[in-house]
Formats: structure tokens, C-alpha cells, sequence
């Protein structure tokens, strides 16, 4: 059984909820964080404050992007896998800055494969998303799918570390599984995020908008099921090269998740009318029966009682 595990982007959403069940678990772990400019420092700073101080958690910043000065601060670090969830995050932010996501997502995580082959790593964990699979009919989505039609550069550098994993998977013997993220949402939750974002403006009675007419609809899949999966992935030791989709199988509509957030906060929304966003798709929708057979995953966190949690952590002022 592996015992140290490196998480880059522990100091985020996704990676600090994981850091902190990894080492309740008895993992030693390595977190990588660059406290991108993306949101608040203080934020990742507060996410991982509960924890840094355990014996069994080293914390390195560093930048994914520079490929020595990363192998240099992991030269003696044991390492028996790495999950990698460092990114530039957002669609939207991906089509003004589509150089800069390029650099980060695809040259950060053909870095971090020279670590693992280097350092003879042989488990590699990617945080994919579901957005690799653009505009697409076929719902639910499933991994057989091999036509992906991306349609923003954040989902196109995607789809990249997914390739690149293939290739050093088949070069290198290193057992690469892609995890494709759906709508994750949860305490910690990023706060450019929707929900966040929506129930941020609920609280303090500032308007919403509503890109579309309400119609668009998400996959939206609780934390705790999400850091369930990748911990499933840890200890996945069959085939060599995998694509999984860690979703909830249930589609919410935004109109429905604005109507359940009015619901649990107790409070009308000022929604305001906005177009359609340029990269957002009409519908995400996971198939995962794979994610079942594979890693044991199973999706137990339905969307208002996934709400009711998001609220508690909301209203609780140490966020943690």
C-alpha cells in the first residue's frame, strides 16, 4: 500500500479537503502550492491551516511551471504517488489567457511526469475534467466516447495532460489514470465558482446574473464523493492506463440551483439577465459505472443535502 503521497495544489479547494482525508488516513504528504493569484492567498492559507502543523504533512511553494527548481525541492522527498490537481482553473479566465493556461496545465504537468520518471514514480493521478467533452449529445457522458469536442482552452489543455499521460504511461511504465472532475462543489468551494459566487450575493442582497435563460444544466458532485474517488485512485493497481469520470449521475439545472440556494439560505435572489457565456456548454452528465467497477465510487451526496453542508461551512466564520 502506498504511504506518501505527493498532492500538487494541496493548498486548494479540491486538494486541501483530499490533504486533510489523506492524513486522517495515516498518508504521509507532500503539498505543492504556488498560491496562484487567482483568489485571495489568505483563502488557500486558511484551507490548509488546520493541518500544515501535522507531523506526517510537508508543505513546499513552488511553481509547477519551473521544472528544476521543482526537482531540486523534491530531490529527497519519498514519493510512492503523485496526484496531480494543480491548474489554471475557469473557462471563461482560459479564453483571455489561453498562453498562460497552455504553460501551467500542459508544460506543469509534462514536469511533473519527468519527476515520476525520474524519481520512479510508477502511480500518477490527474485531475481531468469534464469539460474535455465539449458539446456532446451523448448523455450521460462515458469514458467510450472517444470524440471530444472541447471548446475552451482550459478544456483543451485538459484533454492535453490526458494524451501526455498516455504517452508515458506506454513509455515509462507509469500507471496514469485521468479523473474527469464533474461541477465539484462543496466547503472550500473557489469563490469565482457559482455556487459560492451565488450564494456569496444571496447573503448581501447584490444581484445575480444568469447566463441563459436557466436551462443549462451541471453534474454537480459533492467534495466528499470527489476526494472518495481519487483515494479509490490511489490504490487502484490494474491496467495501466485509465480515463474515469467522478460525477453525481443527477443533472441540476441553473435555474434549480439558484431555486435551492434561495431555499437553504432563506432568501429571495436579485437575478439579472445575462447571455450565454462563450466556452460554457448546455450540459454536463456523468456515466460512472466505470468509476464504480474500477475504484469502488459511489456518489452518495445528493445536491440540497450537499447545499445544506455548503451553507454550514458558509456560515461558520472559520471555514473549516
Amino acid at each position: 500500500m502506498p504511504q506518501n503521497i505527493l498532492v500538487t495544489g494541496g493548498a486548494g479547494f479540491i486538494g486541501s479537503s483530499l490533504t486533510e482525508q489523506l492524513l486522517v488516513q495515516g498518508y504521509n504528504v507532500t503539498i505543492v502550492d504556488n498560491f496562484d493569484l487567482f483568489y485571495d492567498r489568505k483563502i488557500k492559507e486558511n484551507n490548509i491551516r488546520g493541518f500544515i502543523a501535522n507531523p506526517a504533512a510537508k508543505f513546499i511553494e513552488a511553481d509547477i511551471r519551473n521544472q528544476l527548481v521543482l526537482e531540486q525541492l523534491l530531490q529527497d522527498v519519498n514519493i510512492d504517488v503523485i496526484i496531480h490537481l494543480a491548474a489554471k482553473a475557469g473557462i471563461r479566465p482560459s479564453i483571455e489567457n489561453p498562453v498562460g493556461y497552455q504553460e501551467v496545465n500542459v508544460m506543469g504537468t509534462q514536469h511533473l511526469l519527468e519527476i515520476a520518471r525520474k524519481k520512479n514514480i510508477k502511480q500518477f493521478v490527474f485531475a481531468s475534467s469534464s469539460s474535455v467533452y465539449g458539446v456532446n449529445e451523448n448523455t450521460p457522458w462515458s469514458e467510450n466516447d472517444y470524440i471530444l469536442k472541447p471548446i475552451s482552452p482550459y478544456a483543451s489543455t485538459k484533454v492535453s495532460g490526458e494524451l501526455l499521460g498516455h504517452v508515458y504511461s506506454h513509455l515509462f511504465g507509469i500507471r496514469f489514470l485521468a479523473l474527469r472532475f464533474f461541477t465539484v462543489y462543496g466547503p472550500r468551494q473557489r469563490p469565482d465558482l457559482a455556487i459560492h459566487k451565488f450564494a456569496s450575493a444571496i447573503l448581501s442582497g447584490t444581484p445575480i446574473t444568469m447566463f441563459g435563460d436557466g436551462s443549462t444544466r451541471r453534474d454537480y458532485t459533492y467534495i466528499d464523493d470527489i476526494v472518495d474517488g481519487i483515494i479509490g485512485a490511489i490504490n487502484y493497481n490494474q491496467t495501466m492506463y485509465e480515463i474515469v469520470n467522478l460525477g453525481n449521475s443527477q443533472m441540476v439545472s441553473l435555474a434549480e440551483m439558484i431555486n435551492v440556494l434561495e431555499e437553504v439560505f432563506e432568501k429571495k435572489a436579485i437575478i439579472n439577465q445575462g447571455a450565454e457565456q462563450a466556452g460554457d456548454v448546455p450540459v454536463t452528465f456523468a456515466d460512472t459505472a466505470k468509476a464504480q467497477k474500477l475504484l469502488n465510487y459511489i456518489a452518495k451526496t445528493g445536491f440540497r443535502d450537499g447545499i445544506l453542508k455548503f451553507k454550514n461551512w458558509m456560515m461558520n466564520p472559520e471555514k473549516n
